[in-house]
């Protein structure tokens, strides 16, 4: 692994999946971390192994308040910030028709407004120190999308125009953003920890059942395999916009793009006379 010259991490949704794989990384190469999770016992484990290396605190990111303390605390408590990892999330199973309003918007506090909180209340503690990386755990869904679920890839677009944006908004500031996109992997992010399923409707049966019958076909990667490619876009000088975990995502997306560019290229006479 590369020299990390001692980054100092602060990283949320630590106590399972990807969260947990990059926490432990990160403070075998040598890093300090204040780990973040919904549940304090959940990652007690890091402090008793890893000592003053780690700082475990709990977070919701859907409080606000919780999350300016926590991070205010972790900037103090090792003197800056190197990277701010949002990485808490979650999917809800459902189709369009049957997800409900309100779990919709519990899904987008935690996948949207609370990276969002993270990002905001972090901002002033990068801008004093004069430097930063944030990153954030997409998807290749956030590209593409797939049926069922839907509203979570939703969620995704709107995390990769967020970031997008921000990129642009704070490079004047010495602040990199990086979106890492992982494929399909062997966590803990398909158990029911994770998933919140919308009560089902009869006419969806055989639809969803097909679905969840290809998603066990895919091949899944090793989560253990992915800290290296992380960590060599948080030490790079320039790193990138958007880091791709695995060998799935770029055919699929490519493939998608291409047919989009396609149907745009076939309607473009309709388009461009709407100019007028």
């Amino acid at each position: 692994m590369t020299n990390s010259n001692n980054k100092v991490w602060f990283i949320t949704g630590t106590s399972r999946g990807f969260g947990r794989v990059w926490t432990e990384a990160a403070l075998k190469r040598g890093d300090k971390v204040v780990a973040t999770a919904r549940k304090l016992d959940s990652i007690r484990d890091f402090s008793e192994k890893y000592g003053e290396n780690v700082l475990t605190l709990e977070l919701d990111v859907t409080n606000a308040d919780q999350v300016k303390t926590v991070l205010e605390k972790g900037f103090n408590h090792f003197g800056r910030l190197d990277i701010v990892l949002n990485n808490a999330g979650y999917s809800l199973v459902g189709t369009i028709e049957e997800a409900s309003n309100d779990d919709i918007k519990a899904m987008y506090e935690t996948n949207v407004f609370g990276p969002l909180t993270v990002i905001k209340t972090a901002l002033p503690l990068l801008r004093k120190q004069g430097f930063g990386h944030i990153l954030g755990t997409s998807s290749g869904l956030g590209h593409t999308t797939l049926p069922v679920i839907g509203y979570y890839c939703s969620t995704k677009w709107a995390f990769e125009a967020i970031h997008e944006s921000l990129a642009l908004e704070v490079k004047d500031f010495n602040i990199k953003v990086t979106i890492i996109e992982p494929g399909a992997y062997a966590t803990e992010f398909g158990t029911q920890d994770s998933l919140k399923f919308a009560p089902g409707m009869d006419i969806y049966e055989d639809f969803k059942a097909e679905f969840f019958n290809q998603l066990q076909q895919l091949e899944k990667g090793n989560p253990d395999a992915t800290p290296d490619a992380v960590f060599a876009a948080v030490d790079a000088e320039n790193p990138p916009l958007r880091l791709i975990l695995g060998n799935g995502n770029l055919p699929w997306i490519k493939k998608d793009y291409a047919e989009r560019l396609a149907e745009w290229e076939q309607w473009a006479d309709v388009s461009n006379a709407a100019q007028g």
